[in-house]
């Protein structure tokens, strides 16, 4: 069965930051039959450029070109797909409201309300993202282990 996938941001830098410690693992899923399309939307897109563009991720840091290049990149990939948020943080989070408990959480649970939304699967290497999801939305979560 393929599914269509978000991705959160850490496994867009992972993806493409070559000496990120889960490189190989999300190079490895990207490789696999039957992912389907592969997206992003604006908050992975503004993740990835502040943490890879911020001087202290590491020595070197990317400059706003290029990785404002990489995003532009990764529309080139085979079933690439761009998902809008066009709903509120409130709206989008409600069905994950009651396990929402703090400020770390307001950006996982509005990537999640959107995959929820869009029937997507949220692509991750955050295990807490499992959590917020619970058993009602655990097919909208994929954990790279």
């Amino acid at each position: 069965m393929t599914r269509n996938n978000l991705l959160d941001v850490n496994v867009l830098i992972a993806l493409t930051e070559p000496g990120h410690k889960h490189h190989e693992r999300a190079q490895e899923w990207l490789r696999s039959p039957g992912i389907g399309r592969l997206g992003v939307c604006p908050i992975t897109e503004a993740g990835l450029i502040r943490v890879t563009t911020n001087p202290a991720y590491r020595p070197g840091p990317r400059t706003m070109e290029q990785a404002t290049a990489i995003l532009q990149s990764l529309q080139g990939y085979p079933g690439y797909c761009y998902w809008a948020i066009d709903e509120s943080w409130v709206t989008l989070t409600a069905p994950l409201a009651a396990r929402i408990f703090g400020h770390q959480q307001v950006t996982d649970a509005y990537l999640l309300g959107l995959a929820i939304k869009e029937k997507l699967a949220l692509v991750t290497f955050d295990k807490g993202i499992e959590y917020l999801a619970g058993a009602e939305f655990s097919e909208n979560v994929l954990l790279l282990e």
